[in-house]
């Protein structure tokens, strides 16, 4: 029996680095790879959860390992969701894992190289070229945009990748896209995602597109997290003592619960990264002062979230109320926890209702977008939806009416972008 050709190996890896779920394919010269499992623990395994646990920063888990982990230490050491949404933030130069100071690089590499070496393994072989996805803006301003991208080549060089190179996420969705066309049709690309909303209008065919026939990219950061933390500031937060009052001691007057408090309770990014002690002091001064002794109940929650980092814990609830809405139309809002425990009845109403302006920022991005394009919104065909933040059906519908003559087409919520991110890793790996 003559043995048969090796198998061909890639060379180029394509990483979706997301806000809350994290993929890779591969691709080598003329050919590509689907995306590989990451986290055999997960339900979908090509899914790995962007959480990030430390007890010290070179003791790292990650994904369904990393929740598991906060247990099973007791709810000491470090978890971190939703990281990527701080690398437009100039604010955020070092945190605190365990005994050391790191940067928000020094996290995100840490993760990227679980990635890679996951990858190496699963492919037996030595990958140190990248596709980076990124959104079509990190932010609106151009030199937060800018520190974004550069915090990420640097923490992809931190894991060992010497060649980074960027596609706009939008754009890969819609390299996968072109495949399904039967003549050509100007596209609008909708990828909503927990942390941003991306938007590219384009000018395709089955062929695929050239650079030309990119009109626009766009993009705001708000999405699925904006949508979160508006369903906690206007349904759960009152479980938390958002309605409570306080006085300072020795002092007459009646204070109302600080807003940057209410702010960080709806902040999913922004809870895992808080100062436990400080935050908690802060608390715990406002829970001595309360002007009504039944608030006390609900400030112990919000002591409880802070001061055992259960910020995951919510919002685990949150996302899974919201999920359920998207096809029923009324659910509880639960979280078992017993620090945090407390049963909201909520409807898809309430949902819609909060969702407002989050909803609002989204259509007003995907105008810009063509206006850039110089599209009217009657000229886009099809709108092409992907992300999970676009199964919220109040969402749909204002993308939809906000385009009367397009059809909509959906993608696979996940994996749309890692496999057009690997079809330009293709064209990477070929030059």
């Amino acid at each position: 029996m003559v043995p048969g050709p090796p198998m061909q190996k890639p060379t180029v890896f394509a990483i979706d680095f997301g806000t809350s779920n994290s993929l890779l394919a591969a691709a080598a010269p003329g050919v590509t790879f689907d995306p590989i499992a990451l986290d055999p623990d997960a339900a979908d395994p090509t899914l790995l959860r962007s959480a990030l646990y430390f007890v010290s920063i070179d003791d790292g888990r990650f994904g369904v390992a990393a929740l598991r982990a906060l247990v099973e230490n007791g709810f000491r050491g470090r978890l971190i969701r939703s990281i990527k949404r701080h690398l437009p933030s100039r604010s955020f130069q070092k945190t605190r894992v365990g005994y050391r100071s790191v940067t928000l690089e020094d996290l995100i590499g840490k993760f990227l190289l679980t990635m890679r070496d996951r990858a190496n393994r699963h492919f037996g072989t030595d990958v140190r070229r990248v596709v980076m996805g990124r959104p079509a803006r990190f932010s609106n301003d151009p030199d937060d945009d800018r520190l974004a991208e550069t915090r990420l080549r640097a923490a992809a060089g931190l894991a060992g990748f010497e060649d980074v190179s960027f596609c706009p996420e939008p754009v890969a969705a819609a390299y996968d896209f072109a495949d399904d066309l039967e003549e050509p049709r100007i596209v609008l690309v909708a990828d909503l995602g927990g942390g941003t909303s991306d938007f590219t209008a384009v000018r395709m065919s089955r062929a695929g597109f050239a650079p030309e026939d990119v009109l626009a990219v766009g993009g705001v950061a708000v999405a699925g997290d904006s949508i979160d933390g508006a369903l906690v500031r206007g349904v759960a937060a009152t479980h938390f003592g958002a309605g409570a009052r306080y006085k300072v001691p020795f002092g007459a007057n009646e204070l109302d619960m600080p807003k940057a408090l209410l702010e960080l309770l709806s902040s999913p990014a922004d809870l895992t990264l808080l100062d436990r002690e400080k935050i908690g002091a802060q608390l715990q001064g406002i829970r001595s002062g309360l002007v009504d002794a039944s608030d006390r109940p609900r400030l112990d929650r919000f002591v409880a979230l802070v001061e055992d980092g259960l910020g995951f814990t919510l919002y685990d609830a949150v996302e899974s109320a919201k999920r359920r809405l998207s096809d029923d139309p009324s659910t509880v809002l639960a979280c078992d926890d017993p620090s945090l425990a407390f049963e909201q009845p909520v409807t898809r109403a309430d949902l819609d209702r909060v969702a407002e302006p989050p909803i609002h920022a989204i259509v007003a991005s995907l105008d810009r977008t063509l206006e850039a394009a110089h599209l009217d919104p009657g000229d886009v065909e099809i709108l092409c939806l992907t992300g999970g933040t676009s199964r919220m059906p109040a969402v749909a519908s204002a993308l939809a009416a906000r385009l009367p003559r397009a059809q909509p087409r959906r993608l696979q919520s996940f994996h749309s972008v890692v496999r057009g991110l690997a079809r330009r890793a293709r064209e990477v790996a070929e030059r």
